[in-house]
């Protein structure tokens, strides 16, 4: 049952300070979703709130310990329907239900079987009115890979890939193909995910260190998996020379006795999964592992044979395509593959983004 909105406007406003809040911490929550909070009393904000890093506290508690006023009569907006069970945490509802707040509005069920469609009954019982679907377009585009995460086994996967205006994914003369705002772009993106999917070839190519570098969003660095299965990743190279600082696994299948010891010296986690059909990994079976290691959002920034792997397995949610404003002919290497090609023949599912040259294009895929 819904509350009657006199001033829809006004309740638009303050749910979207609340979408802005859920914002800041996405991919930084771990299983638990990112959750907006604003706390409103005579038409003044007196509270703010997010869910915390690694997901608690949640962002009702947040914005509850933001205020400095008492909270009796005042009206809660939430992205996300509060929740009502006892984890590392106590029910938002309870805390609610203290304060003597007034109003609850939030503007999405949580699909969470423990809380979905229940927090509202809870809060009308204590004489809260209630009310949800507020800028609910906008919340459900905020939370697509949590819900995924919560309805299916598989996590939601984003795939990144850089190309030049003539198709071609590497410069056999320069390291990128893209321009310093699509660099700036990607840490922007890894900064926003669980972790980061590449292979061991990736590693030998490009030495890369897969973190976030945006001044003051580098603790948001992603866990970083490399799938290897033959252990063939260099010791010397950049992303095991930092396992210690930012956690690293690698699925393998051959042992490597020598190499396993310098690598768990390291603090690298290795993980050893069988292969399947022509020795090679179950790119499925992978994600299930990740899905069970606590991952929910996942950053596949690899080479374009893994990428047109994940996508043709179906096993892709969005792809995230970098295309340069320039053609580099003879010095390319790599061309797309159909698969990429076709999905690229498409409309972009968002407005195109112009990086100052370059283009950015968004395709959700399934």
């Amino acid at each position: 049952m819904f509350i009657k909105i006199n001033n829809f406007q006004n309740h638009k406003y303050y749910m979207n300070l609340a979408l802005k809040q859920a914002k800041i911490n996405i991919g930084s929550t771990k299983k638990n979703p990112s959750v907006g909070c604003v706390i409103v009393k005579n038409k003044n904000v007196i509270g703010i709130g997010r869910t915390g890093i690694n997901g608690t506290p949640h962002a009702e508690k947040n914005a509850i310990n933001f205020c400095t006023n008492t909270l009796n009569n005042s009206i809660l907006y939430s992205t996300l329907e509060p929740c009502i069970h006892y984890g590392k945490t106590p029910p938002c509802t309870n805390l609610i239900k203290l304060k003597k707040i007034k109003k609850v509005f939030f503007s999405i069920y949580d699909p969470d079987l423990r809380t979905h469609k229940q927090s509202e009954k809870i809060l009308k019982r204590s004489g809260i009115k209630v009310s949800n679907g507020l800028l609910l377009k906008e919340t459900k585009k905020l939370y697509k890979s949590y819900f995924k995460s919560k309805n299916q086994s598989l996590p939601f996967v984003t795939a990144k890939i850089a190309i030049s205006k003539d198709y071609f994914t590497v410069n056999k003369k320069n390291k990128w193909i893209t321009n310093n705002f699509s660099r700036g772009r990607v840490h922007l993106m890894r900064s926003q995910h669980d972790c980061i999917l590449t292979s061991y070839k990736t590693i030998i190519k490009d030495n890369p260190m897969l973190n976030c570098r945006i001044k003051g969003l580098e603790s948001r660095s992603p866990d970083r998996i490399i799938i290897d299965k033959n252990l063939k990743i260099p010791i010397n190279s950049k992303i095991i020379q930092t396992s210690n600082k930012i956690p690293t696994i690698i699925f393998y299948n051959k042992d490597n006795v020598k190499k396993i010891i310098k690598l768990k010296k390291l603090k690298v986690k290795l993980i050893k999964i069988n292969t399947e059909k022509k020795n090679n990994f179950d790119l499925k079976k992978i994600l299930l592992l990740i899905k069970k290691l606590g991952y929910s959002r996942i950053f596949l920034e690899s080479g374009v044979d893994l990428c047109s792997s994940f996508l043709i397995l179906k096993l892709v949610n969005e792809l995230q395509v970098f295309i340069s404003s320039k053609k580099i002919n003879k010095l390319g290497a790599y061309k797309i593959t159909n698969s990429i090609k076709k999905i690229l023949n498409k409309k972009p599912t968002t407005n195109i983004v112009n990086l100052l040259g370059d283009d950015l294009k968004s395709y959700s895929i399934k």
